[in-house]
């Protein structure tokens, strides 16, 4: 009966119909790129990863001579790239960057909410205004650029990437508002995701999930600790987000993980989240904090960070990539790799066997 009532309606649209798995995307060389948070870190790797494989790009963030000077070193090899300055708190920063896409470039293809900012220190010591501020950047400057791209991409088509974290899926303390703008993002991404997907909106919605990252994080974050601040291992460069920043931005992906580290606490957290709690609260408090600290505590929450720096100091062994996260960028490789093995394990069990006769 309910078989036949959805034959005679016909397929509803956007329903039935998911064009996600068979959305295309341009090659990078075609592409126009939006990246906010650009002066430095990841958005700094991207930046320059991108402009390496031809794209035209609008850096964004609230240091001005930091951009200007990334810009000046992009166009140096060719005239591909422009910045726009602001504060992603507010959503007209925010569309001054896309006008100056559509005026310099005619329009972009792929939109990068990367911007964001932490505080390290217990919940109840951090004032409201700073945990407000936290939220204004890391969840509403996300809110207000996904706005603003999907307006834009639902014409033309494209790719929107938010930057998540290992925190979307798991908490942490002394990082817990940072955690919980982490957990926000992730919500509003695949409500938005879907939303999208059930009108069928040639837009690709991608959630990346780093694990630490060595940029200048800590040193950009407010501090209420009296150590300085640290990332708990392990720890990768910021070239590895790059590269599947910008696999994302060419190949449809829905989430994506920086880091098995990132991938193995998120299946954990699910699996055992008393176990992960305890595991949390024996390791992760002293995970982050590293001897006496000399600097200013205010770091970039209020105002502009030091820019320019894409690579931060972390101490101890820093992993350059990824392997679980090269995998699920190319599962086709992947499969040829492990039919592969095991067809010459399967020969040398059979060489083995004949030898043994």
């Amino acid at each position: 009966m309910v078989r036949e009532m959805i034959r005679a309606r016909g397929p509803r649209p956007g329903f039935d119909r998911n064009p996600f798995p068979t959305m295309k995307l341009k090659p990078l060389r075609e592409q126009v790129i939006v990246i906010t948070g650009a002066s430095s870190g990841i958005g700094l790797a991207t930046a320059r990863a991108a402009a390496h494989e031809g794209a035209r790009l609008v850096l964004f963030s609230r240091n001005e001579d930091a951009l200007k000077t990334i810009v000046d070193e992009i166009n140096a090899r060719e005239d591909q790239a422009i910045h726009v300055t602001g504060d992603v708190a507010r959503r007209e920063d925010l569309e001054r960057a896309a006008d100056a896409a559509i005026a310099r470039f005619g329009g972009f293809d792929t939109w990068i909410n990367n911007a964001g900012v932490s505080l390290y220190g217990r919940l109840e010591e951090a004032s409201e205004e700073d945990h407000r501020r936290l939220f204004e950047t890391n969840f509403w400057g996300v809110v207000h650029g996904s706005l603003v791209a999907i307006h834009h991409l639902k014409q033309r088509g494209g790719a929107l990437i938010n930057l998540g974290s290992v925190l979307s899926d798991q908490a942490i303390p002394i990082q817990g508002m940072y955690s919980a703008s982490k957990h926000a993002v992730k919500g509003f991404t695949d409500a938005l995701r879907m939303e999208l997907e059930a009108e069928s909106a040639p837009v690709s919605v991608t959630l990346v999930k780093p694990a630490a990252i060595n940029t200048p994080y800590p040193q950009h974050a407010k501090n209420y600790l009296d150590e300085e601040p640290s990332l708990p291992p392990p720890v990768y460069q910021p070239e590895e987000v790059a590269r599947a920043i910008l696999f994302a931005a060419a190949h449809p992906k829905r989430d994506l993980y920086i880091g098995s580290a990132s991938k193995t606490m998120s299946v954990a957290n699910r699996a055992m989240p008393r176990l992960m709690d305890r595991v949390s609260e024996k390791f992760m408090i002293p995970a982050q904090s590293r001897g006496p600290s000399r600097r200013d505590r205010e770091g970039a929450l209020h105002r502009q960070g030091e820019g320019g720096q894409m690579r931060g100091n972390a101490p101890g062994h820093v992993m350059r990539s990824s392997y679980y996260t090269r995998v699920t960028m190319h599962p086709v490789l992947t499969g040829t790799l492990l039919a592969a093995a095991g067809l010459t394990a399967a020969t040398l069990l059979t060489r083995s066997r004949r030898n043994g006769r």
